[in-house]
Formats: structure tokens, C-alpha cells, sequence
């Protein structure tokens, strides 16, 4: 959400909020990006299959050979290579590249939104929810080693920025997962069939924890109103609207936190 210096408790104190300590200079994250992209191209192809996203190398998917370090460097290497594997000329696609520039555009808009002390942990969020996104709509999978972390992740910075109490922020952690939760429930039972996976309930509840009760009905209603306009772009396209098509809700939930976060709750 959109904030100033001056509406940050302490601790910490103003002054070092204030300060231009290496942290929190403003194109550190966005020359960092690309790093975190690749990264995060790396997790989105290897988590939700079970792979190991750390302890393991990279190859080229047509040959098999260990990517080098020249080989993996973001952008660059894709371009010099022309998008291809220097050693069987397997083209290697476009996903890498636009992850790494996706999360480059990530830093540049937290940059160009919120203050330096809480550009750090704004760029940590939009990460994960691109993370999320692109997993959610590859898979229709919301996997709980990234929701999960930023529940306690969001209560702390709400504790440490102080805007608002942090039973609020308790409040909408709470609401975020109970409520879709009951929904959830009551939808199966009236149509024997699943309407909202408990991937989003977690999101919700992670949406509720930085963003407040007050900006969680933002979050869901940005997140709906997203979701129909392109179920019906879809639907245009494809001239029919197929009803029982699954949708994944994640993308636009995680549009409408980042949103909510960067510009505030849509009603005050």
C-alpha cells in the first residue's frame, strides 16, 4: 500500500528510514532482478514436478549437458546464443528470458512506488507472486512452500511498519483463508464438484496478512473483476464460453495484492 516515511512507527526510527544506506538505493533490486528471475524460472520448472530447484544443475532439455556459468547468465547468454544450446542447437525458448525480464519489471514498478526502506520486502513480494502466477497458470497449482511463508512474512512487516495494528492485519490473515474456506465448502456441496482450490484460501489468507482486512476486499475484488474480463476475452476468442473450463484464480488474486499493496485499499 502506498505509504510515506512519516507514517512508520518506531521502531525503526525515522531517520534510519530516512537513511540512503546501500539497501535501500533504489536500482540495486533492479540490477539484481534478472539474478532472481533466472531463479525464479528455475523454481517454476522444477517445483511443482517434485525436482530439486537447489541441489541440482541445469541442462539443456535437448542434450542433457550441464549448463556453464557463461551459459546462464540472464538475458545476455540467451541473446548471445541466440536461444539456442551452443553445443546441439536446441532452441531453448522464450520462458527464461521473459521470467527474467518480468521480475526486472517487478523491481523497476516497486521502485517507482514505494519508499526505499520497504523497496526491499516489496520486490520479495512481488517476486513470489510472479513465482505464483506463472506456476498457478502452467499447473492450477498454488504451492504451499510459497504461500505459506508470507502469512508470517506480512505480519512482520506489519508489525515493523506499524501503519496499522497488527490485529488487522491478524484479522484479514484470518478472514482471507476462513471465509473462501467456507465457500469452498458450501460450493461442493451444492454442486458435488470443487469451485475454489485451498491453494487460494492460503493466498487470500497471505493477501489479508500484508494488506490488511481492509485491503483484502480490494485484493478480491481487483482479483475478480480480472478474472471475468478474461474469462470473457477468452470466450470471445473462442466464440463459446465453456463453463466448465477450470480457471486458474491465482494470477489475478496476485495482481490484486501487488496492486493493493503498491496503491492502498480501494475504499479508505
Amino acid at each position: 500500500m502506498t505509504m510515506t516515511i512519516s507514517a512508520f512507527a518506531d521502531p525503526p526510527t525515522q531517520a534510519a528510514l530516512a537513511s540512503t544506506a546501500w539497501w535501500s538505493v533504489w536500482w540495486l533490486p533492479a540490477v539484481l532482478a534478472p539474478l532472481v528471475g533466472s531463479f525464479l524460472g528455475v523454481l517454476v520448472l522444477r517445483l511443482p514436478v517434485g525436482a530439486p530447484v537447489i541441489f541440482d544443475r541445469s541442462r539443456c532439455p535437448g542434450c542433457g549437458r550441464v549448463l556453464s556459468a557463461l551459459d546462464l547468465l540472464p538475458i545476455v547468454s540467451w541473446l548471445a546464443l541466440r536461444g539456442r544450446c551452443r553445443t546441439c542447437g536446441t532452441r531453448l525458448g522464450w520462458f527464461y528470458p521473459l521470467i527474467e525480464i518480468a521480475a526486472g519489471l517487478v523491481a523497476l514498478w516497486a521502485a517507482l512506488s514505494v519508499p526505499p526502506p520497504v523497496l526491499w520486502v516489496s520486490c520479495g513480494l512481488g517476486w513470489t507472486l510472479l513465482a505464483l502466477a506463472v506456476i498457478d497458470a502452467r499447473h492450477l497449482l498454488l504451492p504451499d512452500p510459497l504461500t505459506l511463508p508470507l502469512i508470517p512474512a506480512g505480519l512482520a512487516v506489519a508489525a515493523w511498519i506499524g501503519v496499522l495494528p497488527l490485529s488487522d492485519h491478524l484479522i484479514g490473515a484470518c478472514a482471507g483463508f476462513l471465509v473462501p474456506t467456507a465457500l469452498r465448502a458450501i460450493y461442493f456441496r451444492w454442486r458435488g464438484r470443487e469451485g475454489l482450490g485451498l491453494g487460494d484460501a492460503k493466498l487470500l489468507a497471505a493477501a489479508g496478512a500484508w494488506v490488511s482486512w481492509q485491503g483484502l476486499v480490494g485484493v478480491v475484488l481487483i482479483g475478480s473483476m480480472a478474472a471475468l474480463v478474461a474469462t470473457l476475452a477468452l470466450a470471445i476468442h473462442e466464440r463459446r464460453l465453456q463453463t466448465q473450463r477450470p480457471i486458474a484464480f491465482g494470477p489475478f488474486l496476485c495482481i490484486g495484492l501487488w496492486l493493493v499493496w503498491l496503491y492502498g485499499p480501494l475504499v479508505p
